[in-house]
């Protein structure tokens, strides 16, 4: 049940992701410093602001609920994905699904490091070299703080305020938007530090605001298949650590065709197990999230 026209609950929903994307980013700005984004301090003092605005943002979302009326079944916590039903498959099958879109640079990583399955097992389980990445600040960005609390901020809290307005598949494409133009600030900084031509940089803008908004779609449809936010976290930190595909290179391997049919092999069983990964029976039905959808989705459904 809601207290406000569905038109009213639009808007509200669209002030409140885009209020709630520029506290992200503002946050990053509110510390003036001469330093590129990479130095430890910068990063120290960038983890305080967004953990901050992290903690807050679910007092958006409580917020949009009481000004709306939006009564929703499930808690709040539920509908932001923390919750314990389903949660092992959550944790597995996502990260799964998406370490096999990326078979090809997997096996043409594995091809080209140094080390062999053996070596690779032993530093996996070597305290030292986990204690050597918890003190580097850019891996705990990169793979912890960034995953965390973006997809806390743009996922976790913009669905459950836009699901209500469009459809949950609407919902999937319209989130990631806020995701993308907020990854527009490291332009500001290329442009500050002088990192490149203006025509490289504004390309270099448009392909990352491409890329996150398609990423972002993709976590998005994990999150309202699934109903957690564990899963999208994951995957996340996963994707940080592998990059874009290195398909410049994959050209040029010596064992280009293996490689590039390993590409091929892993986008084609990605397609082909999108859906059946995130089943929503394997998480519980209905997904929190779902239940706020006015009409019917295929998505929310087995």
């Amino acid at each position: 049940t809601t207290g406000v026209h569905s038109d009213g609950i639009c808007w509200v929903s669209v002030l409140s992701c885009l209020l709630l994307a520029c506290s992200y980013v503002g946050s990053l700005y509110v510390w003036r410093s001469d330093l590129p984004r990479d130095h430890p301090a910068v990063i120290k003092r960038r983890f305080t602001s967004v953990l901050i605005v992290s903690a807050v943002s679910p007092v958006f979302v409580w917020a949009w609920k009481m000004y709306t009326g939006v009564m929703p079944g499930p808690s709040l916590l539920a509908l932001m994905g923390i919750r314990f039903e389903g949660l092992i498959p959550a944790i597995i099958l996502p990260l799964l699904l998406t370490m096999v879109l990326f078979v090809g640079p997997l096996i043409q990583l594995a091809m080209d490091c140094p080390w062999g399955f053996i070596d690779g097992i032993r530093v996996t389980f070597d305290p030292w070299f986990w204690a050597l990445c918890l003190s580097d600040m850019r891996w705990l960005r990169n793979q912890v703080v960034a995953p965390l609390t973006e997809e806390l901020v743009f996922r976790a809290c913009m669905l459950p305020m836009l699901v209500p307005c469009t459809s949950p598949s609407t919902a999937i494409f319209t989130c990631p938007l806020f995701f993308g133009v907020a990854h527009f600030h490291h332009v500001i900084e290329l442009l500050r530090f002088r990192q490149g031509t203006l025509s490289g940089i504004f390309l270099a803008a448009v392909f990352q605001f491409s890329y996150t908004a398609v990423f972002g779609a993709y976590t998005a449809f994990i999150f309202i298949r699934t109903g957690h936010l564990v899963g999208p976290v994951l995957c996340h930190s996963f994707c940080n650590h592998m990059g874009f595909p290195a398909l410049g290179m994959a050209l040029e391997h010596p064992h280009r065709l293996t490689v590039l049919s390993c590409y091929l092999l892993g986008v084609l069983l990605f397609l082909l197990l999108l859906f059946p990964l995130t089943d929503p029976i394997f998480y519980g039905l209905p997904t929190p999230v779902c239940t706020l959808a006015s009409v019917p989705s295929s998505l929310c459904v087995s």
